[in-house]
């Protein structure tokens, strides 16, 4: 066998100012064929995977190349174009092949391309043929597509936010690429449109139980191959924008279809009652001094750059300056300019200093402050799951009781090893103040005195009902409190 594999992904909010380019992919993964690292990022899983797979398979396995960059605003079009065409190249030469095993994240927009994954694969098929295996794993926070689902053959997403389980899940699709590729099994896809969009973490209930169901059925139903909750994300501001719900059968598309139905309409008859509760600064900066001991994890939610924000709003560290709050480190806020500053006034350095709230409104106000330069890092990395993630040159400062990191790549706080890489130790800190929705919870509730859930500022938009949405379809809940009525 001949098996093709590649990735191109990123998760794009449509509402965010900050463009992505070539230069974005470059600082956070751009591996041409064959210098993938052994360990996969969020959504290469099926490269490092698929090596595991065809050396034991005996198999052929021809890499092509696999890009990532950090969310952010929409995708320049020649830069998609340009990676796109790279992957489509490398395809028709390594053509004839007997299946292509992507990894996609499935929330990318481009300039002029509302469905890249869908363009895409499309493209894939146009040149494998009908006849070809073609089937991706996907990032949850994604919009499914009729077009991306007609390409493919099926798709297998994560099921865990936080997604502790992506190289799991792509051990799932490569499973059933071997069997179908064998002639063991032929997978057919069904989708229900749950006619709403809603966040889901999985570290708690309901949905902790509702992923655990999935999996019992999975272990428990024959004829069934895999089952997966397509979220839908809600900065992505495109038609087919919402919550989905997939089943991969053995050639049994009624029995996918029955489930995905009863499985979609269970989810919505849940729907508003997913995510934690959220407080707003003053509240959320209160309970942590209040709590007898730390380290207190405030979580900055809504100012997540894995949600393709800045990650640079100062609103919460405002308000614990403003209520002379020490023992804090902030991890982190992105400031590419104040990092060049402390870079060339080397550590030890006590310099002024003007950082944060530069992208956009509703952020807070930058920080002016005289701080002492006490750590600097280039190319500074923290840990996520058993791969890395980069935060680029980095910079620790310290001012009136408070140690903020600025980092120059975008990246949400998965670990608090972003800290321990800038030589502090967060379990000495009263407060930990990070920036994330939950991909966090998994690393820092093992260290956590408590965690404190914050909303604050609007650097994301989270009200689906109040968004300004131009093409998204407004008939879905909550846009409409009963969709389907």
């Amino acid at each position: 066998m001949r098996i093709f594999t590649a990735a191109l992904a990123t998760e794009t909010n449509t509402f965010s100012p900050i463009a992505i380019d070539k230069r974005a992919f470059e600082a956070s993964l751009h591996a041409k064929p064959g210098l993938h690292p052994a360990t996969p990022t969020l959504c290469t899983a099926p490269i490092t995977v698929g090596r595991e797979v065809c050396a034991r398979e005996g198999w052929t396995l021809i890499e092509g190349t696999a890009s990532w960059a950090d969310p952010a605003g929409l995708v320049a079009q020649a830069t998609y174009e340009e990676l796109r065409d790279e992957i489509i190249g490398q395809l028709q030469d390594a053509m004839p092949v007997d299946a292509v095993v992507l990894g996609l994240h499935g929330a990318m927009v481009a300039q002029g391309y509302d469905d890249p994954e869908g363009d895409l694969l499309s493209r894939v098929r146009a040149i494998v043929g009908p006849d070809v295996l073609v089937c991706a794993e996907l990032d949850p926070h994604s919009h499914l597509t009729e077009k991306r689902a007609e390409a493919a053959d099926f798709f297998v997403y994560f099921k865990e936010f936080p997604h502790t389980d992506f190289v799991d899940r792509a051990r799932d699709l490569w499973a059933i690429a071997v069997r179908t590729l064998k002639g063991d099994v032929r997978p057919a896809m069904s989708v229900f449109d749950c006619r709403m969009i809603d966040v889901f973490p999985t570290s708690k209930q309901p949905m902790r139980g509702f992923v655990d169901r999935l999996s019992t059925l999975e272990a428990t139903t024959e004829g069934l191959l895999s089952l997966s909750v397509v979220h839908g994300f809600m900065a992505g501001d495109v038609p087919e924008m919402g919550t989905k719900i997939v089943a991969v059968t053995d050639n049994r598309p009624d029995l996918g279809a029955a489930l995905a139905s009863q499985l979609g309409m269970e989810l919505f008859a849940m729907r508003g009652t997913f995510m934690v509760s959220q407080v707003d600064e003053a509240t959320a900066v209160s309970a942590a001094l209040a709590a007898p001991r730390g380290p207190v994890v405030i979580a900055d939610v809504w100012d997540n750059p894995g949600g393709g924000t800045a990650g640079d709003a100062t609103v919460i560290l405002a308000e614990l300056m403003a209520r002379g709050a020490g023992d804090v480190a902030v991890g982190t806020i992105w400031d590419p300019i104040a990092v060049q500053i402390c870079f060339a006034a080397g550590e030890g350095a006590v310099i002024p200093l003007r950082f944060g709230a530069k992208s956009a409104p509703f952020t807070g106000s930058p920080i002016d402050a005289q701080v002492t330069v006490r750590r600097l890092v280039r190319n500074a990395e923290m840990k996520f799951g058993d791969s890395f993630a980069p935060f680029g040159d980095a910079a620790w400062v310290h001012f009136d009781g408070i140690d903020v990191i600025l980092n120059s790549t975008r990246a949400q706080s998965f670990d608090p090893s972003l800290f321990s890489a800038l030589g502090i130790d967060p379990t000495d800190r009263k407060i930990l103040l990070i920036k994330s929705t939950n991909h966090f919870y998994e690393s820092f509730s093992k260290i956590a005195s408590e965690i404190v859930y914050c909303s604050a500022g609007k650097p994301y938009p989270n009200r689906p009902a109040e968004t300004d949405y131009r093409k998204a379809r407004r008939t879905i809940w909550p846009m409409v409190d009963d969709p389907w009525r």
